[in-house]
């Protein structure tokens, strides 16, 4: 049995993605757990390994087969076409281009099991747009690169994990989209997730969508009951110990504190706020659904701060940690 292989994407290669793959692959125990290389342009990461002063080298490769996996060594499967003289933290079309062409390739490797995992640093929507390529972000971008009709954003801490309903689209749009077959759907793939990773018998909270879970009746349309209930009772049936629709203030509380194994959060922000509440440095974002393992950092491309080298590097070590578990449960491959 092997250490599982990981790609690394860069993401916006202009934003603090270059900078943060450069510091997390500075740390010795992640050599140790898995074989990871980046797929990205290599001019940039030298650019940013010179900025956070890593001692090591490069190697351009253009195959898997041709990566070392030296921890001295950082292999690059290397991409070019970004102009060498764009600035750091702009939005840039071609940068935009580049975040995706860096995935796609990740995903290409991925589906031809080249790689048990992939670990992408930040891509910036507005750039991506710009460079012809409208998706609301990495995941529904990789469920289209897959093939997949239906993924779900499961956010993670060591204190809460957080799997979303919906996720990139406005607020009443999400509460016209949830019923209780999209409910259900989602609570079955946090579960089938969590118990893969050895989690036995998950304990799930359901958020409701309006305050006091709407007070029977009191507040809001009774979504709770007409949308939210019947994928409860469904998952109930099936033997899954899903609780709810609960009141998602006192039940972020009582995930926190440790009641619950996992949260399902109805929109967006209900989800992304309290994680983020809890530090961005331990966020870890998994797409739920795919038929590739996929993690990445939960944070932005945090243009204001990019090749300053100030940005924080453990969300993506977390990331990177979190592809390694996860790839060596699904493959059976040692860490």
């Amino acid at each position: 049995m092997t250490r599982p292989i990981v790609a690394i994407t860069m993401g916006d290669p202009v934003g603090i993605g270059p900078e943060i793959i450069a510091k997390a692959m500075l740390d010795p125990i992640l050599h140790e757990q898995a074989r990871v290389f980046v797929i990205g342009d290599l001019a940039r990461l030298e650019l940013a390994m010179k900025i956070v002063g890593s001692p090591l080298q490069t190697r351009r490769i253009s195959s898997v087969e041709q990566a070392s996996f030296a921890p001295e060594t950082i292999d690059c499967f290397d991409i070019p076409g970004l102009d060498p003289e764009l600035p750091w933290g702009i939005l840039a079309a071609e940068a935009g281009h580049a975040a995706f062409l860096y995935l796609e390739k990740a995903v290409e490797l991925a589906m031809n099991r080249d790689i048990h995992a992939i670990c992408t640093a930040p891509l910036n929507k507005a750039a991506l747009h710009a460079g012809g390529h409208k998706y609301p972000g990495h995941t529904e971008l990789l469920a289209e690169l897959t093939g997949t009709p239906e993924v779900s954003m499961m956010l993670t801490t060591p204190k809460m994990r957080v799997i979303h309903v919906t996720t990139h689209i406005g607020l009443i749009d999400a509460v016209a989209k949830i019923d209780g077959p999209l409910v259900y759907r989602t609570i079955r793939r946090g579960y089938d997730l969590l118990v893969r990773a050895g989690v036995e018998n998950p304990r799930i909270a359901v958020a409701a969508i309006n305050p006091h879970a709407g007070e029977n009746g009191l507040f809001g349309y009774d979504e709770e009951a007409q949308k939210i209930a019947p994928g409860i009772e469904q998952a109930l049936a099936e033997g899954i110990d899903a609780e709810g629709p609960l009141p998602a203030d006192t039940l972020f509380f009582k995930a926190g504190r440790g009641d619950y194994d996992m949260v399902v959060a109805m929109y967006h922000d209900q989800g992304h706020g309290p994680v983020k509440v809890l530090g961005l440095e331990n966020g870890v974002n998994i797409t739920v659904g795919l038929p590739v393992v996929r993690t990445s950092v939960d944070h932005g491309t945090a243009f204001d701060i990019a090749g300053k080298n100030i940005a924080d590097h453990a969300s993506m070590l977390q990331a990177m940690r979190a592809a390694v578990e996860l790839a060596s449960v699904r493959e059976g491959v040692a860490q």
